[in-house]
This record gives structure tokens, C-alpha cells and sequence, in this order.
């Protein structure tokens, strides 16, 4: 079964940076659009990074031009670069894959503060 696994998550100072990785198995990885998403306690997920199975990116408005999506065909496996994190990027981040149905992995804290 298809299974999603997020690593990198951590405590930053605001400022700084992290790199989450999503390693998948048990699915065909390039067919497969790839995405992040975060959820802050009290507030709802909100599907941050995008990256289609053909390599086009979409992020939502908050962290353009911050934040990086990017994929691995080969090792199976989706990035994203967290650069200029500020307190209000504290969230869990979820790896997310869609195909027919939508996949998501256990999540990764990500905390910015001082």
C-alpha cells in the first residue's frame, strides 16, 4: 500500500531554514502529483506546495517566494525548502500524494521560534 513518510522537521529560529524530504513506497512515484500541506493547532490544513507529475509548482500566497517544492523521481521521494521561516510557519507538515484518491503521510513538527 502506498505509504508516505516526512522527515526534517525541527525547532528554528525565525529567520532560518529547514528541508523536509517525503520518502514514498508502494506506488508508482512519477505518476503521482506531490504536495505538502501544514496544520497549526486551531486552525484548518491549508495545502501549502504543489508539484505536478509533470513538474509544474504551485504554492499558496503566505510562503511564495519562501518556500521551494521539488521531487525525485528516482529516489521516490518530495522536498520542500523552508527558507525565511517566520513563527506563523509553526505547523505539522503533511507529505501529500494524489492520483485517483488523495494519500497522506504521519506528519513532521516544523516549530519557529526563539
Amino acid at each position: 500500500q502506498v505509504q508516505l513518510v516526512e522527515s526534517g522537521g525541527g525547532l528554528v529560529q525565525p529567520g532560518g531554514s529547514l528541508r523536509l524530504s517525503c520518502a514514498a513506497s508502494g506506488m508508482f512515484f512519477s505518476n503521482f502529483d506531490m504536495g505538502w500541506s501544514r496544520q497549526a493547532p486551531g486552525k484548518q490544513r491549508e495545502l501549502v506546495a504543489l508539484i505536478t507529475h509533470g513538474g509544474s509548482t504551485n504554492y499558496t500566497d503566505s510562503v511564495k517566494g519562501r518556500f521551494t517544492i521539488s521531487r525525485d523521481n528516482a529516489r521516490k521521494t518530495v522536498f520542500l525548502q523552508l527558507n525565511s521561516l517566520k513563527p506563523e510557519d509553526t505547523a505539522v507538515y503533511y507529505c501529500y500524494a494524489g492520483l485517483y484518491r488523495n494519500y497522506w503521510g504521519q506528519g513532521t513538527q516544523v516549530t519557529v521560534s526563539s
